[in-house]
């Protein structure tokens, strides 16, 4: 997180929230509604996706993961025009690895188990776009109609799954493709870090998919 405060030099307010503030703001900006959908969220990577989406709806601006690390590329080039960022992913399921933006972006490039989506991290878009709002509706919409049955799955729910429908969902009613900037080179600005120990336990979302999430205890060094 301290790699982004390079960039207050230049104008930039970093702003942080945990779940006590994310859902106060929901609750200010949104209404009880989309309070009670973020509560539903089971899991704090649930949380983080679901407060974006209504983060940037309502201020508009740039949503990135603290486990994101800025290399100190220019970033004002992403704020001169009206159209949402995303960075695409692509995964292999074969290898069970993912493919490279290098490869996967070329022009014609596909392969038999390759996974298209878009991730959650950047969502850099003005206020009211209209993919970030159906976003948030989807996801209020499908946490919704879980609340009293199975915990839902949180890649289609809230993540990137419900991002990419999104944007196709979107398109396809006839909004112009020039509403959408795919950032393709987005590695070059900033990668996720890698280790990191919450990868390894329920913190991490994919070991905690439509299970029970609890906190860790905090340990304390005697």
């Amino acid at each position: 997180m301290e790699s982004w405060r390079q960039l207050e030099s230049e104008g930039f307010e970093l702003e942080v929230f945990d779940m006590i503030s994310a859902s106060q703001f929901i609750r200010s900006g949104l209404g009880e509604r989309y309070e009670d959908a973020f509560k539903a969220c089971y899991h704090p990577s649930m949380m983080s996706d679901y407060f974006r989406y209504a983060y940037v709806l309502l201020e508009g601006g740039f949503y990135i993961d603290a486990d994101d690390v800025y290399h100190g590329m220019p970033i004002d080039h992403l704020f001169v025009d009206g159209r949402l960022k995303l960075q695409p992913f692509c995964y292999d399921i074969p290898t069970a690895q993912m493919v490279p933006p290098s490869i996967f972006t070329e022009p014609g490039a596909n392969k038999p188990g390759w996974i298209f989506y878009f991730n959650t991290t950047p969502l850099i878009a003005p206020p009211n776009h209209p993919i970030v709002e159906r976003a948030l509706l989807n996801a209020t919409a499908s946490l919704e109609a879980h609340r009293d049955t199975e915990l839902p799955e949180v890649q289609a729910t809230t993540g990137p799954g419900n991002l990419t429908r999104s944007v196709f969902e979107i398109i396809n009613e006839g909004c112009s493709v020039e509403a959408l900037k795919v950032a393709h080179d987005w590695e070059l600005i900033s990668t996720s870090q890698w280790p990191l120990s919450y990868r390894n336990d329920s913190r991490n979302w994919r070991l905690s998919n439509q299970k029970a999430y609890s906190a860790l205890p905090l340990s304390v060094n005697q």
